[in-house]
């Protein structure tokens, strides 16, 4: 179980901090005190104000302890400033806030300006009053524009006035001091300079030493388009802004964040939560308007969909003084667009429980999320009402401002309520200051480009006799005559990869459905007797990633070697709104030539007794996938498994099952193009078994009144037919006439020729069967027969539970499978993906390992779940129960030896073990360390792999020593940096690699085949 978390507060502020933490694997409940109509769901829970009185801190204090909760998160500012977190603290209950003192930096605006004063934090020019008479000569006569008055205290907002003269701010000091419209959140009133510039919010996460700065934000707060009207809580805003330069963030974290934290520390009041800055960029450079204590509405709903990491983890560890451990990851490639839709009538009166219209409709559409504030259920609790003034905020994502913007106001427009109002040019700063272009509609001419130069060099490597394969003009032009033919018909097909290409994105290794996409087309005109000459290729995205298109083309070009044709143009078409980043889709166009009088198949020719020859497939081709893919979820696999059937790609259990699947179609053209030219002809026809399989291919090239029998029992079928047969339990007349099943080319020959053809074929390197004969055909009797179909699925299958080894399956004796098995234990810090990939690989029949205990430092965590949910005992054992580090691993080794484990895996363990524990644990202690060691050690690995510009990075499984990642290496994987990799698309793409290389390296241990020698090395075995 996760930990329970109160949540205080009722805005769109709340609800965005909500949902983020219901993200995270560390939370089971999430209690709002009161919450909203939008925060109820998915471990939402609302607590109403006659449940709990959040304004008396006894009160939470004691709710807490009676629902057990773990965690307080403070929205708003006044819990804040009346002390909350100073009561809960006490309580020995933590608390996501700053205390009161440090909140006195937005509870006092008086206080905040003197500070800024001490610490040398760029701030407005300013003077303090509780008297207005004072004030107002201040004003009068100061040597700067005294036109900004503020109330001191709290004011939900609205306590600032900017004047446009001096009368105005005269009037407002009135307001204020005399009149009283604050309360007493105006008896002192601060007087500033009114500054000229561009006005925007840097957030920050600090644990009182550390900050986390999030992407700067802009909000718009008057009422009116063209910031004008009265002043609100925020109409909207967005974030990052286009308009604020790299060196300026980095001058507001350095000289205004970090100062602001420090200074609160050496003040005694250490400053722990979120601090926000309110930021007016002048000519003299940034100064701070103002501090919150907390973070900003409505900015919070356009930050947080831009967090890429566990805000729940990241506000853990302000609050335990360990920001560093988990620091927040923003996505550098979007932008997010909010738009509060407000009741009429706002900031003043306006009426409540009006019905809102259009919330499914609009919370359905991609990118576009709908946070709420001033809602609540209707009585009948079937419908939302308004119930406050700012109702709602529509938050649309993109790539770029411009875009994101119309998904925002493409929500707005999907919603109603009687009187709405919204403000229709949020974003328009930024939209202007990001002029229109190609690339702001989200495709990239640059990359394009890019990609035609990068894959110039594939296709000039492809050219043949009657091209010159030169990429780059408007057509390609093919000379038949240069070619050799004399009288030639063209024959052209065309195909695609269909959903194998989901497997490819999944496992994001791209090449070889490149060589299926030619494979499917030139073997299709290969039926035709024609030998392939050029090849074209669509190539179809929403984002056009350069690398991944690349290795796509570089398939596509082995593929036109294979096949013998030129590579010699194509189409990259980049449609964003028409595919999710990440996918794309392939087609293929090949055009061939056969001289007239060699055109296949040869019909009239085909008669009772032709022998059918069998060419071998590689495994399943492009057919079938979405079958496939459906087997592997109703067996609880995922891609990044090992393979769970012998592959001819290597140890079975080194090989994942994604890139089993992804074997190429094999391309037969150069071995049968030669028996199909010539006076000398041996072939009568050629069948590509693709779609339909042997069932419905071979029929296409017979005569009618023909048929065929095949024997199963002649050729070899691949165990992953097997596998899919047994595990799927999928109908024997499915499998034929769904997969190939073994057989990727059938040709009919005559009886008297089937030997020559064999041996041609087996000379060029084929693997091929004599497999059938063709039959006289009667209706109502199949037209392919197939005999021991089903003894021959069941010999696949049967293959398919063997290992592979030494490059030869063999079946697992009885004796084998009861053999015992090393004990291993698992140390935990997180949600445990690579304990999954240990636990998936230790359940498999022919695993050495069993995972006898996972033990972690943190309770509630998912990898404690999961330890659970496969049977496995599981221990917390917190680490700040202990007085210091031995003492902690001495208690895990007690553990450990309790449980008589004889070998420990470190899977996202996040403590670094002393090394009085590290000797005793010696040769029997594993990490995974995300890079390719001994290069980029430490925390921030794939960061270091970017800034080196490496070409390639991956993971390493290494023993565990005293100095940190420095222990002997027992298996590495590898994956590629592609062009504009981020941290956290490399970081995606390695933890695959991570979940194929750690069961790997557990199995070579545990199996006696790999151990740490006493010079330290690492000592392989046969």
């Amino acid at each position: 179980m996760g930990d329970k978390v109160l949540l205080i507060g009722s805005g769109g502020r709340e609800h965005a901090i909500a949902w983020k933490l219901s993200q995270s694997d560390h939370v089971s409940t999430i209690y709002i005190a009161p919450g909203n109509a939008g925060t109820e769901g998915h471990k939402m829970q609302n607590v109403s104000s006659s449940v709990l009185d959040v304004n008396v801190n006894e009160n939470v204090v004691s709710y807490c302890r009676d629902n057990k909760v773990d965690f307080v998160v403070v929205g708003p500012e006044a819990p804040l400033a009346n002390g909350i977190a100073d009561s809960l603290q006490d309580a020995g209950i933590p608390c996501f806030g700053p205390s009161q003192k440090a909140a006195q930096i937005e509870a006092s605006k008086d206080f905040a300006k003197h500070f800024m004063s001490r610490h040398d934090i760029p701030t407005a020019k300013f003077a303090s009053f509780t008297d207005a008479d004072k004030a107002c000569e201040h004003i009068r006569k100061a040597d700067y524009a005294a036109l900004v008055v503020k109330a001191s205290g709290l004011a939900a907002g609205k306590g600032v006035v900017v004047a446009s003269d001096k009368d105005e701010a005269i009037r407002a000091v009135h307001d204020m001091l005399k009149d009283n419209i604050f309360g007493d959140a105006g008896s002192t009133i601060v007087i500033e300079e009114k500054l000229e510039g561009e006005e925007f919010s840097v957030l920050a996460f600090t644990d009182g030493k550390t900050i986390a700065a999030m992407p700067p934000a802009q909000d718009h707060k008057t009422l009116l388009d063209g910031d004008k009207g009265p002043n609100t809580g925020g109409m909207g805003a967005y974030a990052p802004c286009p308009q604020i330069s790299d060196d300026v963030l980095e001058t507001i974290k350095r000289d205004v964040l970090q100062r602001a934290v420090d200074g609160m520390r050496e003040e005694g009041c250490p400053y722990i939560g979120v601090l926000y800055a309110g930021i007016m960029l002048t000519s003299d450079g940034p100064k701070v308007l103002e501090f919150n204590c907390r973070f900003g509405d409505p900015e919070t709903q356009v930050l947080l969909p831009l967090l890429k990491s566990d805000l729940y983890a990241t506000m853990m560890e302000c609050v335990t003084g360990e920001l560093e451990m988990s620091m927040p990851v923003f996505a550098a490639d979007k932008v997010a667009v909010g738009v509060v839709m407000a009741s009429g009538g706002y900031p003043g009166s306006y009426k409540k429980g009006l019905t809102i219209h259009g919330l499914e409709g609009v919370m359905s559409l991609e990118d576009t999320l709908v946070f709420h504030a001033g809602t609540k259920p209707n009585e009948s609790r079937d419908q939302v009402v308004t119930s406050g003034g700012r109702v709602l905020a529509v938050v649309g994502l993109s790539e770029t401002v411009v875009l994101a913007q119309e998904k925002a106001y493409e929500g707005v427009k999907g919603i109603c309520f009687d009187d709405c109002y919204y403000r229709k040019d949020i974003a328009s700063k930024a939209c202007r200051s990001a002029p229109l272009s190609y690339f702001a509609s989200g495709v990239n001419i640059d990359a394009g480009n890019s990609l035609v130069k990068a894959i110039k060099p594939l296709a000039a490597a492809t050219a043949r006799s009657g091209c010159s394969a030169d990429l780059g003009g408007f057509g390609g032009f093919f000379d038949l005559a240069a070619a050799g033919y004399k009288d030639p018909l063209l024959v052209s097909g065309t195909d695609g990869v269909g959903t194998k290409l989901k497997v490819a994105q999944s496992v994001c290794c791209h090449g070889s459905v490149g060589i299926d996409l030619v494979a499917m087309c030139v073997n299709d005109i290969l039926a035709h007797g024609a030998e392939p000459l050029y090849f074209l290729d669509y190539f179809a995205c929403g984002k056009l990633d350069v690398g991944v298109a690349k290795e796509v083309v570089r398939g596509v070009a082995e593929g036109c070697s294979q096949a013998g044709c030129a590579l010699i143009g194509g189409e990259t078409a980049e449609m964003p709104g028409m595919y999710q980043n990440g996918e794309y889709d392939i087609a293929g166009f090949a055009v061939g030539a056969v001289e007239r009088e060699q055109v296949l198949p040869r019909i009239q020719a085909i008669k009772t007794g032709d022998v059918l020859i069998g060419l071998a497939s590689s495994g399943i081709h492009s057919n079938g996938f979405s079958l496939v893919r459906r087997v592997i979820e109703a067996a609880g696999l995922e891609f990044s498994c090992p393979a769970p059937f012998p592959t001819t790609q290597g140890v079975q259990s080194m090989t994942s099952l994604g890139m089993a699947l992804l074997a190429p179609t094999r391309i037969y053209c150069k071995a049968v193009l030669p028996l199909m030219k010539g006076e000398g002809c041996k072939i009568k026809a050629f069948a590509h078994i693709t779609g339909g399989g042997l069932v419905e291919n071979i029929p296409r090239i017979l005569p009618d009144g023909k048929g065929v029998e095949l024997d199963a029992n002649t050729w070899k079928i691949q165990p992953v037919f097997g596998w899919i047969w047994s595990q799927g339990q999928v109908a024997t007349t499915e499998m034929v006439r769904t997969f190939n099943c073994g057989i990727g080319g059938v040709l009919i020959v005559e009886g008297s020729d089937a030997a020559f053809v064999l041996d041609s074929l087996r000379d060029a390197g084929e693997t091929v069967w004599s497999i059938g004969q063709v039959i006289d055909f009667q209706d109502g009797i199949e037209r392919v027969k197939i005999n021991n179909i089903h003894h021959a699925l069941e010999n696949a299958s049967a293959d398919a539970l063997s290992s592979w080894q030494e490059g030869r399956p063999f079946k697992f004796p009885i004796s084998l499978l009861h053999r015992p098995r090393m004990r291993v234990g698992v140390l935990i810090s997180g949600s445990g993906t690579n304990l999954q990939a240990l636990i998936d690989r230790s359940l498999r029949h022919d695993s050495h390992a069993d995972i006898v205990l996972v033990i972690s430092n943190k309770p509630g965590v998912q990898g404690l779940k999961r330890a659970q949910d496969a049977g496995i005992p599981t221990m917390v054992i917190k680490h700040k129960d202990f007085k210091n580090r031995v003492d902690f691993d001495m208690a895990v080794h007690a553990a450990l030896e309790d449980a008589q484990v004889e070998l420990v895996c470190l899977a996202g363990f996040m403590r670094i073990l002393s090394g009085d524990f590290v000797r005793k644990w010696r040769g029997r202690l594993l990490n995974i360390h995300p890079s390719l060691l001994p290069s980029f050690k430490g925390i921030d690995a794939h960061q270091q792999v970017l800034a080196a510009g490496v070409c390639i990075s991956g993971c390493t499984v290494h023993f565990v020593v005293e100095e940190v990642d420095a222990g002997a290496i027992i298996t590495q994987e590898v994956v590629p940096v592609l062009p504009g990799d981020t941290v956290q698309s490399l970081q995606e793409r390695v933890k695959t690699a991570e979940h194929r290389a750690y069961p790997r390296a557990l199995e070579l241990l545990a199996s006696g085949k790999a151990r740490l020698d006493v010079n330290g090395k690492v000592e392989l075995t046969a």
